[in-house]
């Protein structure tokens, strides 16, 4: 009996056949060494994620990202909960907005931000700033960067329970160096067009492009926007998302986004910056162009096998205010503090199942409801003219500024005052019916082939 243990302990069994292979994702009774994870992406859902992984017993977290300096197409801004939340410095907010300009198709402007007090604000970051701020902080807690391209994900097979990342290494040189490294567990925070997803069959989303200019303006003009920011709304800037002009440390970001009408991005961009002509002066200078694609919904798949997207990778920003790096932030620490709660101090290897049930399903519950809201906001009032002329109408409402504010400042849906809700409701079909009065027509887009793209 006791030969037949010491057997079977060194791998053998009786009659010299090899004892079955025991997998890492099996061995939560025996011991096992650190759980590897590798994280795809530093931008802030990714940074987050890596931090977690790095802070907690018996993870070892390899950070992948391709630019270590990259400046994402974005307009920067964070909410007030962000700052305390995520321990963000005072240095990394560049402005502090607390006023705001909506200007309508027919140039009505309504100001925003009466309902504020004095230490509230929304902050305005450069990405670059921000993301290398949070990038740094995990790897002095002791997450391995890797300024690396991942180029292939390979899953795990019947021989392997393990994940093989690809990827071209950059660090210190200019050309990738092709490498490899096999990994228990992966975080996609590789944005919207993330490899991936694209490896576990995430399945696809709609998307819509940003596109923004970094303009340097005169100083005189930069002051009017020093607490200042600005959203425009007609169908010449954007049939179905806003355009914005919005502070940046020395200069502004002015850019639009579309669904709809991706092809037409340029003739956009055109439009706002003629219509806040003005306000950036005669010789505005631009020193960075932007563009990317933002998600419009989350994936069908979020979490396959041990490997789980966060951030735009795995769909999260939201509707009608385009907002998405409080909630790659939020969802990458998520995800990471539930895997590490899993895995019962690095002693066992979570599942699939379990991680949809304590990850996905604490993140839509509380996020759910806003996600739901920002939508129907913008199927309601960013359709057309008239419904945007109602919408800078209702946003003269301090009721309106108020619940607007507090549910992005504080991340939780406002607005539990059955008597204003029912003037809202009233006022609300007032200003509909009014905006279309005053509304100019749409132009009508015709972009058959692009269409045949969109879900």
């Amino acid at each position: 009996m006791m030969w037949s243990t010491i057997v079977a302990t060194l791998g053998l069994q009786l009659g010299s056949q090899p004892a079955p292979r025991i997998s890492r994702a099996a061995a939560s009774a025996i011991e096992m060494g650190p759980i590897r994870v590798a994280v795809i992406g530093g931008g802030p859902s990714g940074s987050c994620a890596a931090e977690v992984f790095a802070k907690a017993p018996n993870f070892d977290c390899t950070l992948f990202e391709r630019k270590m300096d990259n400046c994402k197409p974005c307009g920067g801004a964070i909410p007030l909960c962000m700052v305390e939340e995520f321990s963000l410095p005072p240095e990394i907010v560049d402005r502090r907005v607390r006023k705001m300009k909506m200007i309508s198709p027919s140039g009505r402007e309504v100001d925003v931000g009466r309902t504020l007090k004095p230490e509230e604000y929304i902050g305005m970051t450069r990405r670059e700033v921000l993301d290398g701020y949070l990038r740094d902080r995990a790897v002095e807690y002791g997450a391995t960067p890797v300024n690396g391209l991942v180029q292939r994900i390979e899953l795990p097979t019947q021989a392997r329970d393990t994940y093989i990342i690809k990827y071209s290494n950059y660090d210190g040189k200019s050309k990738g160096v092709p490498s490899e490294a096999e990994f228990d567990m992966i975080i996609g925070a590789d944005g919207a067009n993330s490899r991936t997803a694209k490896a576990i069959d995430a399945g696809e989303y709609n998307f819509a492009i940003a596109f923004q200019e970094r303009i340097k303006i005169p100083d005189e003009k930069m002051k009017y926007y020093e607490d200042l920011a600005e959203m425009y709304v007609g169908d010449d800037v954007s049939p179905d998302f806003y355009a914005w002009v919005f502070p940046k440390y020395d200069h502004v970001g002015v850019g639009t986004g579309t669904v709809v009408n991706r092809p037409a991005i340029g003739e956009y961009q055109a439009a706002i910056r003629e219509r806040c002509a003005d306000r950036l002066g005669p010789d505005p200078k631009v020193i960075k162009v932007e563009a990317h694609p933002i998600p419009e919904h989350p994936r069908p798949r979020r979490v396959v096998g041990r490997v789980a997207l966060v951030g735009d990778a795995a769909g999260y920003v939201t509707k009608c205010s385009g907002e998405g790096i409080y909630f790659a932030a939020k969802s990458g620490r998520m995800a990471a503090e539930e895997i590490v709660a899993l895995s019962q101090g690095g002693a066992r290897m979570p599942t699939e199942q379990e991680i949809k049930d304590t990850y996905l399903k604490k993140y839509d519950a509380k996020y759910g409801p806003t996600y739901l809201v920002l939508d129907i906001l913008q199927k309601v009032f960013y359709t057309n003219n008239g419904a945007r002329e109602a919408f800078v109408d209702m946003c003269d409402s301090d009721y309106v500024q108020k619940v607007t504010f507090d549910s992005y400042l504080y991340k939780t849906v406002q607005g539990n005052n059955p008597v204003e809700d029912v003037k809202l409701l009233f006022n609300t079909i007032g200003s509909i019916i009014k905006g279309n009065a005053i509304a100019k027509p749409d132009k009508v887009i015709s972009n058959p082939v692009e269409s045949l793209k969109r879900l």
